[in-house]
């Protein structure tokens, strides 16, 4: 595999002329570049007016290599072909250097350039490429590899010290203007002479990203956009990149231009990118994000970049916070909303997660809005980011969120609410990596270690590792939030000073929750295209039913239902036959419910099919969850059937035939919202994440499947 290496633009503050002279004084060592030993010129050549002089050497290095990898290589020392070609007219000059020692063996080029800056013709940029290709050398490949790159980029960063070393030794020697080459005919007599003009051959030294150069500079604010007629708009420069993006090791810079290369190219539709084009490029902070998600492998960062591309462009993610408008609402309800900064400058959210009504968001937003929101807050702290950075004069690329846990318990992990979380972190976790630089998780409860458990197999590993948990009070003096965040900036509910504005959260009215239909009618292009609850109308002698297969015995059916209309019966069936759906009637039917009907009229209960649960009447406004272990294999139906207003106790259930002929229908449709679920039993049999309503509203364990093996089924209802 061939290495390569590109460096941004380093901007020396000073006339070509004089970084030439400074570059020239290393010559003929450098003291300061032990592993460069000696150089010894090969050939010569100026032209008639001088304006360029090309020169070759051979440069002998001292590579810092293991004693018994030379010994087996047979050498000490390796040999370098350096030619460098400087144009004084152009003030330009560009060294080209490759190995001479191994070259059967081991390819190394390396490109360097000096150049006038495009913005100021009196400061001096610096730009360096190379690669490195093994391939046999002893069976040490890999070796040689890491020592060869580690020693490069140590030479690289010592190049501009050494530069900016020998700038100071001319300035001290009171040299600080070289005047520029002229035609002969325009010399005049008293023109001191110019520098020697030779170069040397050591890898020169390496600036870091693209030039938005001087505008970065010089204060103006960076853009992304580029320029077609200027090569070098798109750039970036070191400077830039040590202020706006942070310290960056030269691969780490290395592997960001490359990556912002080829998404320029890309743009410009000069790479082989399949299908995929961008419509602009991202910023560099966000493609360094995902460079960093995947540890600098340039492969696997691009193919994650271009897929999150990709998804923003199909979903117009970009135009998120200002499409995006939530429910009023929810700005009551969501307990979460931002708050000043932490000790580092990052934005600080606080998402006071033990109070919120989860379910009834679900059920009440849909996935769709709830996944949007949660977008919008994380393209809202990608925003606060860049302007903190502005506001702290240093680079601020990811925000801090402090989660307080009070009140969290068992109501927050029912199933279906779990699976929409986990859904969640997986679109963040796959469009928005490193953007979190620390999560605080406060008054941490008993029942945290489940909700961890369910959750950190789908977060990433540098993501994990950003958590800080406290238990009980631990968070309050030192060792706690003083650490990470100012005193005065503690909000109130956590015992300190600053009056908090985030909403306290609390119950979702019943009245607010939304069928799938009801959820239509919005202008955005859906990020998902199911939902996790469905939706269905029950008629007068028209009841919906659901078909599960089930491929083992003691297998568990879950169920999470809502009864937004009517009172219903509930029921499961175990079907010795195969049922064909039963088309549903136009007339009766209403556009995206389903309303589906499996039991045939001619299928005799006790003969074709069977009941496996006693009948469950439930009542408009009513949260019913349960679960149901199965004995057999094979087909199961539930079944939801209009009822009437007849009650019903929930310790002695009248006989069925009894309890049906006694009702007398209220109303000729009903609707409910439901999800349904099948476990392993081993996923099952003490899980935390099993469904059992409390008169709360919200989901809890469901002792009546976890306490016994012997149990067979449980289904409560919420009042």
């Amino acid at each position: 595999m061939v290495q390569k290496y590109q460096s941004p633009v380093r901007v020396y503050k000073h006339s070509f002329e004089m970084v030439m002279a400074a570059y020239e004084k290393r010559f003929p060592t450098c003291p300061q570049i032990p592993v460069f030993v000696s150089s010894e010129i090969l050939s010569e050549a100026i032209n008639d007016d001088s304006s360029l002089h090309v020169i070759e050497r051979s440069c002998k290095l001292n590579v810092d290599a293991p004693r018994l990898l030379k010994k087996i290589a047979g050498v000490e020392y390796v040999y370098f072909i350096q030619k460098n070609t400087l144009n004084w007219k152009d003030r330009t000059l560009l060294i080209e250097a490759h190995n001479e020692t191994f070259a059967s063996r081991v390819t190394v080029l390396e490109k360097c350039s000096y150049s006038v800056h495009p913005e100021n013709e009196e400061w001096t940029c610096f730009e360096q490429s190379a690669s490195l290709d093994i391939k046999s050398f002893f069976g040490f490949e890999n070796t040689v590899e890491k020592i060869a790159m580690k020693q490069y980029t140590a030479n690289i960063k010592r190049g501009k010290e050494v530069i900016e070393y020998y700038l100071n030794e001319l300035i001290a020697e009171g040299v600080t203007e070289i005047p520029r080459w002229v035609p002969p005919e325009q010399k005049v007599p008293a023109r001191p002479a110019a520098p020697p003009h030779d170069l040397p051959l050591h890898p020169a030294p390496a600036s870091r990203l693209a030039l938005n150069s001087l505008a970065h500079s010089s204060g103006k604010e960076a853009s992304n956009t580029g320029d077609a007629s200027n090569p070098d708009a798109d750039k970036l420069d070191a400077e830039y990149i040590e202020r706006y993006l942070g310290q960056l090791t030269p691969m780490q810079e290395s592997c960001l231009i490359r990556l912002r290369q080829w998404l320029q190219e890309t743009h410009k539709g000069k790479s082989e990118a399949g299908e995929w084009k961008a419509e602009k490029i991202p910023k560099d902070e966000h493609i360094l994000r995902f460079l960093r998600a995947r540890d600098f492998n340039l492969d696997k960062a691009r193919e994650m970049l271009c897929q999150s591309l990709a998804w923003r462009k199909q979903y117009q993610v970009d135009y998120i916070l200002e499409t995006w408008r939530p429910p009023g609402f929810l700005q009551e309800c969501y307990a979460g909303g931002w708050h000043f900064h932490d000790s580092d400058g990052r934005p600080l959210y606080i998402l006071r997660l033990g109070q919120m009504d989860t379910k009834g968001l679900v059920k009440a937003l849909g996935e769709e809005a709830l996944l949007r929101h949660v977008l919008s807050i994380n393209e809202e702290g990608q925003k606060r980011c860049e302007e903190n950075t502005k506001i702290f004069g240093r680079p601020i690329t990811s925000w801090t969120c402090l989660v307080d846990l009070e009140g969290l318990n068992m109501r927050h992990l029912w199933r279906p609410g779990v699976k929409a979380l986990l859904r969640i972190i997986e679109v963040v976790e796959a469009n928005y990596p490193e953007t979190l630089g620390r999560l605080l998780i406060v008054r941490a409860p008993r029942v945290f270690p489940v909700l961890w458990t369910l959750v950190s197999p789908f977060i990433n590993d540098n993501t994990r590792q950003k958590f800080l948990v406290y238990s009980g009070n631990n968070y309050q003096g030192v060792g706690g939030l003083v650490d990470y965040i100012d005193k005065e900036i503690i909000p109130d509910f956590l015992g300190g000073d600053c009056m908090c504005t985030v909403p306290e959260g609390g119950l979702v009215p019943k009245a607010l929750y939304q069928t799938e239909e009801d959820l239509e009618n919005s202008d955005h292009i859906k990020l998902w295209t199911e939902t996790i609850y469905q939706s269905a109308h029950v008629f007068k002698g028209a009841p919906h039913e659901i078909v599960i297969e089930i491929l083992e015995s003691s297998s568990v059916i879950t169920w999470d239902f809502d009864i937004l209309k009517g009172d219903l019966v509930f029921n499961i069936f175990h079907s010795k036959r195969s049922p064909q759906t039963i088309k549903k009637d136009p007339l009766t039917s209403t556009p995206g419910v389903d309303n589906v009907q499996l039991i045939e009229k001619s299928w005799v209960l006790g003969v074709d099919y069977s009941m496996v649960e006693s009948p469950l009447v439930c009542r408009e406004g009513e949260s019913i969850q349960g679960s149901h272990v199965t004995r057999w294999p094979g087909l199961y139906i539930l079944q939801w059937k209009l009822t009437g207003p007849a009650s019903c106790s929930s310790n002695a259930l009248p006989r069925v035939d009894d309890m049906l002929a006694s009702l007398q229908v209220s109303s000729h449709k009903c609707k409910v919202m439901y999800y349904t679920e099948v476990l392993a039993s081993e996923d099952f049999r003490g899980s935390m994440t099993s469904l059992e309503s409390c008169h709360s509203g919200f989901s809890q364990l469901s002792g009546g499947t976890t306490s016994s093996s012997q149990s067979q089924s449980s289904s409560l209802v919420s009042r």
